[in-house]
């Protein structure tokens, strides 16, 4: 098959509004969660979340296009924009080969909400006609596509906190099979919402530290009591390898495994077993190489940390033989269906920077959680093969691994 690299990176989370910004944030252990904005959350138990900030719609599409679309394709537009910047590919590219592979958990929550407040005040002739295809997931690529131009394969992913981490490998594997010879794979949610963050904590899952928004997201830490939700976008440019090289094209690394499962056990509570076949999956596939990193899926809930680190554990045949592990959703909340996406970007500039991003937040030892999490700052590292977990409701399972190139 063939080999797939990456060539573009493009992200927008809540602590920047670019890759660079907000990789220099993550690593810095800057912290994007705060008190909601986004609608009032004063008669809600949970009021805090990691929101992107001063994010203007109008320079991704025109002014009179904005209300077409939802937010989280707004968010998406502007990391696939970069990433095809950054890609600097070149003016007679062959767009019937390019594909696009979109990634959500949730899609257009907010105009969902929106239009359902409309339905019940105004009756169902004010509803907007742009809703339905400004709010469908596939519409993320849908409209990515066309301001773009690609003409090959459009795929989505809808897999909840996995669903950016399907749609690299989803991207990957139509290489691989040669039905594209380039793939734009974009992921964004924005579901902080009222009936986002009312669903959440309805079922217990969010953290209800709303004194202490900074705090809040303790991936690994004893005094966990969920996640933080957060909003964002990643975008990457995938190739094969020969294209790469002899366009003279930056490579940020080689996607050399994947793997995927499913738990079979429980719509939302995850299992040891689940994660731990899909990481074995993706060791496999990449040959069983000496890693230097995991990026982990990392939630901040009692459950899946725990049973993250003693998956990794299994894995690798011990505590002693696991390389540092770390959670960025601390400094950026739990972006859901973008998760995967941009903790993908953030393992691919960690491997061009040689440094990994910190566990902020970890204070008190859990002794479940007995790994290097990295929780004293960013340590710089020679990283030249690192594994990147996501895990999702419905116990829906993708794990990747990058190599340096």
């Amino acid at each position: 098959m063939k080999r797939v690299v990456v060539t573009g990176l493009g992200m927008i989370n809540a602590v920047g509004n670019d890759k660079e910004s907000s990789f220099k944030a993550i690593c810095e252990g800057e912290c994007g969660i705060d008190t909601i904005t986004l609608f009032n959350p004063e008669n809600y138990s949970v009021k805090i979340a990691a929101q992107v900030k001063d994010f203007d719609p109008t320079t991704v599409m025109a002014p009179k296009e904005v209300k077409k679309a939802d937010r989280f394709i707004h968010l998406g537009l502007k990391a696939a924009k970069e990433a095809m910047t950054d890609a600097n590919l070149e003016e007679d590219t062959d767009m019937e080969r390019f594909g696009i592979s979109a990634g959500s958990g949730i899609g257009g929550l907010p105009s969902i909400e929106k239009n359902s407040i409309i339905l019940e005040n105004r009756g169902p002739r004010r509803i907007s006609p742009f809703f339905i295809p400004g709010a469908l997931v596939n519409m993320l690529g849908g409209f990515v596509s066309i301001e773009h131009g690609t003409k090959g394969p459009n795929l989505s992913s809808v897999t909840a906190c996995a669903a950016g981490t399907h749609a690299i490998s989803e991207a990957a594997k139509t290489i691989m099979c040669g039905g594209a010879d380039k793939m734009l794979v974009v992921s964004a949610e924005c579901a902080i919402t009222g009936v986002g963050v009312g669903g959440f904590a309805a079922m217990k899952a969010l953290s209800t530290n709303n004194e202490n928004p900074k705090t809040a997201s303790r991936p690994f830490d004893a005094n966990r009591d969920g996640f933080v939700m957060g909003e964002g976008a990643a975008a990457l440019v995938l190739e094969t390898y020969e294209d790469a090289v002899a366009r003279g094209a930056n490579i940020y690394g080689e996607l050399i495994g994947f793997g995927e499962s499913g738990d079979a056990n429980h719509i939302t509570t995850p299992s040891l077993d689940g994660p731990a076949r899909a990481m074995k999956a993706a060791y496999k596939m990449a040959g069983e190489p000496k890693l230097d990193y995991v990026n982990a899926h990392g939630t901040s809930t009692p459950i899946n940390d725990k049973n993250e680190t003693a998956a990794v554990k299994e894995l690798l045949g011990g505590k002693e033989n696991c390389p540092p592990m770390s959670s960025i959703k601390g400094q950026i909340g739990h972006c859901l269906g973008a998760a995967g996406g941009i903790e993908a970007v953030t393992c691919l500039m960690a491997m061009r920077d040689g440094i990994l991003p910190p566990t902020i937040n970890n204070e008190t030892p859990d002794e479940n959680c007995d790994l290097d999490y990295v929780t004293t700052g960013s340590r710089k590292a020679e990283l030249n093969i690192v594994m990147s977990n996501s895990f999702g409701f419905g116990g829906t399972n993708g794990v990747l691994i990058f190599k340096k190139i």
